[in-house]
């Protein structure tokens, strides 16, 4: 049986948090028309967590990346491909959002400049790439009473990292994954191994949890953010 206090909590957040956006997959940032810069992400995580909020009654706009996945039944989707693309579906969905969280794996780094035509294999090249607008660096500073959770991934100093960008961009919490690779890897259907630290700095460490597992736990603790 679940305590008054935790009963109280859970039934203010989901008074405050009606309208949830969640990011979900890659980004592509074009070479030329066939050819782009990604990352592995699959959207798996995302489209988990889409579909349980909707099970749980939020209203859940996600805005996905490209990926193999169907849109998740009950939810706005809005479909995008460049980190501008992501960026710009984010602030416009931002405004009439209670919470944001930001699975999508956002490029990094586009090329300074897309081919027209196909690049041909004869022709030897070199890429100038320039940094991509970071979504979260723009949105957590204008949170207010939101809830912003971001996430990272990282192969050495997951959680050094992710405290760094807990505080730079200003969010309520961050979830941090490891990655190693050939024996640690969270993408796709993976099990994940995941700490999640709030603005006070306190964690929660999760081990070895399926997408669904993980998705339930996130949303449990977006509802203990907005109820603290």
């Amino acid at each position: 049986m679940k305590s008054p206090r935790l009963r109280n909590a859970q039934t203010h957040s989901k008074k405050r948090i009606k309208k949830l956006l969640i990011t979900a997959g890659p980004t592509r940032e074009m070479l030329d028309p066939v050819r782009f810069i990604s990352n592995l992400s699959t959207g798996e995580l995302g489209y988990k967590l889409a579909r349980l909020a909707v099970q749980k009654g939020y209203e859940v706009t996600l805005i996905s990346g490209p990926t193999a996945l169907k849109p998740v039944a009950g939810t706005k989707h809005v479909a995008v491909v460049s980190s501008e693309d992501m960026r710009l579906a984010c602030v416009k969905h931002f405004k009439k959002s209670d919470a944001l969280i930001m699975t999508a794996a956002v490029a990094d780094f586009t090329p300074a400049k897309q081919a027209l035509q196909k690049i041909k294999r004869r022709e030897t090249q070199s890429v100038v790439l320039n940094r991509t607008k970071d979504i979260l660096a723009e949105l957590g500073p204008k949170k207010g009473s939101r809830i912003v959770i971001g996430f990272c991934l990282e192969t050495e100093k997951w959680l050094e990292y992710a405290k760094l960008k807990l505080l730079k961009k200003k969010m309520t919490g961050i979830v941090a994954n490891y990655y190693e690779p050939g024996k640690i890897c969270p993408f796709g259907h993976n099990p994940m191994t995941s700490v999640f630290m709030d603005a006070g700095l306190r964690t929660q460490k999760h081990t070895n949890l399926s997408k669904s597992g993980m998705a339930n736990k996130i949303l449990g603790w977006m509802e203990d953010l907005a109820g603290a």
